[in-house]
């Protein structure tokens, strides 16, 4: 079964949230790249940083059950990536999401 691309939070609940979901983590992003099916973003390694992104992932993977979430982390304090990925029309829903 193929999940439609959409959020399925209410929209007074999507407000809420906004700012410290996807959009608020992309902002942290020092790159953000396209990838055929969504998007690749790179922070620089901290902490804090990394402690976010799965707090992050765990509320998206609930409204936004389509995506698929992949985080790198390098050895000897290099990058943090996160590459996030969906069906067909992905991307355009990511980047409509990152340009609000």
């Amino acid at each position: 079964m193929t999940r439609p691309i959409m959020c399925e939070l209410t929209p007074e609940a999507m407000k809420a949230r906004r700012a410290g979901l996807l959009p608020g983590l992309a902002a942290r992003a020092e790159r953000r790249d396209d990838t055929p099916d969504g998007y690749r973003l790179t922070f620089a390694a901290s902490s804090e940083t990394l402690l976010a992104i799965p707090d992050t992932v765990d509320a998206e993977r609930q409204c936004c059950r389509w995506l698929c979430f992949e985080l790198t982390v390098a050895p000897d304090g290099g990058p943090i990536v996160l590459t996030l990925s969906g069906p067909e029309g992905a991307r355009e829903f990511l980047a409509a999401l990152f340009n609000q």
